[in-house]
């Protein structure tokens, strides 16, 4: 018997979406965050596919047409002999604010989480459309991903797919360079 289909994680409706905004600043996210750092509130997609299982062995979820797109652009790489392997795609506003509590809970001062992390609310990941992308030999979610060959494949190639790096060093949102999140634009 074929075991069923994957399940897709719960979605914030707008009234959730606003109650989470609410507890992130009650925890310290400045109130003119998103005015500031140029980052809308980000709606989280009705629909979900699945693009297979990242690099911890979980189930990972994509806006539906972001998914074919990552799917073509990950094939075209591997037939390139290019390993893109998926850190991190779709989270819920509610996740990200369990990321964020959890790095307080570890003592982290709250500009120092929002210089590497969008407050609740206002991450590309919950839009359905952002992935966090490593490849073998390289530790994710570090900036050597850059010196990868995966990252020079998807510099020359994300484009055609409509993929884009978000964060590059200098970007305006106030964010660490991430050489590793890119997000479907198409």
């Amino acid at each position: 018997m074929a075991a069923p289909p994957p399940t897709p994680p719960a979605r914030c409706d707008t009234a959730r979406r606003r109650a989470i905004v609410a507890e992130a600043f009650a925890l310290g996210v400045p109130r003119d965050y998103g005015r500031v750092r140029g980052l809308p509130i980000v709606r989280e997609p009705r629909d979900l596919a699945s693009i297979g299982r990242d690099i911890h062995d979980r189930e990972q979820w994509l806006a539906p047409r972001a998914a074919a797109a990552w799917r073509r652009m990950h094939a075209a790489a591997t037939a390139d002999g290019v390993a893109l392997e998926i850190v991190s795609a779709f989270r819920s506003a509610e996740y990200q604010l369990g990321i964020v509590r959890r790095k307080l809970e570890r003592g982290q001062a709250m500009d120092a989480i929002l210089r590497v992390s969008a407050a609740p609310g206002y991450s590309e990941h919950h839009s359905g459309r952002a992935l966090d992308i490593t490849t073998p030999g390289f530790d994710a979610l570090e900036e050597v991903f850059e010196r990868s060959p995966a990252f020079a494949w998807l510099v020359r190639h994300a484009a055609r797919f409509g993929y884009a790096l978000s964060y590059p060093r200098g970007n305006p949102h106030g964010i660490a360079y991430e050489p590793w999140h890119w997000c479907w634009r198409a």
